[in-house]
């Protein structure tokens, strides 16, 4: 009887850390503008530097 009590409980406490996990990703989820914006920068640094050093010819 203990057992499935506990069983229950712990399912519970499962339940609400992935619900409160799911809504802290969605609360500080970046933008998909920002996220391009910051792949797109970094892209043109590397281009730049492998220009700069000769990889690229």
């Amino acid at each position: 009887m203990l057992a499935k009590v506990w069983k229950k409980v712990c399912l519970a406490v499962l339940i609400i850390a992935c619900l409160f996990n799911i809504v802290l990703k969605l609360v500080n989820k970046v933008s998909l503008n920002k996220e391009l914006v910051s792949s797109a920068q970094y892209m043109y640094e590397e281009y730049k530097y492998e220009q700069e050093e000769n990889v690229i010819k």
